[in-house]
């Protein structure tokens, strides 16, 4: 039963993400700073969800073990697709944070520095995408 529950969570973090990461593109554009900063939360949940999901499935000792896992070229291409988009939301990451801290201080924001993540973005989105196709190749023997 553990490995349902885990593996229900780390599909979870997918929808959360996937929406989040949707809807922090849309906020980018219409340079919306407080849209931004809600859906970035969500962003940073469904990352939240997928490392802990994640890592407790391949090295915990359920699901097919982490022999499976480490031996599957599928696992590291969709290992490598989350690094990069960990590597690519250092930038925006790093930068909403400087902007949360500016506002709360009630410093004026120019929203316009919002436009600068809309290409990291969407590659961000085309990743999220990605990675239950790769997910679901490795689920079913592929990558061996």
């Amino acid at each position: 039963m553990q490995n349902v529950v885990f593996s229900a969570i780390h599909l979870l973090g997918l929808g959360v993400g996937l929406g989040a990461v949707y809807a922090r593109g849309r906020a980018f554009r219409a340079r919306d700073l407080d849209a931004a900063f809600h859906a970035d939360n969500w962003w940073g949940v469904a990352s939240i969800l997928w490392l802990s999901s994640g890592l407790y499935r391949a090295f915990g000792g359920i699901e097919k073990g982490t022999a499976y896992y480490l031996a599957n070229h599928y696992f590291h291409a969709k290992m490598g697709i989350f690094v990069l988009v960990v590597l690519l939301e250092l930038w925006p990451m790093v930068t909403l944070i400087r902007l949360r801290i500016a506002k709360a201080k009630g410093q004026a924001i120019d929203p316009q520095v919002l436009g600068r993540f809309v290409l990291v973005n969407d590659v961000e989105l085309a990743a999220v995408v990605i990675l239950p196709f790769l997910a679901a190749a490795m689920a079913r023997g592929y990558g061996m």
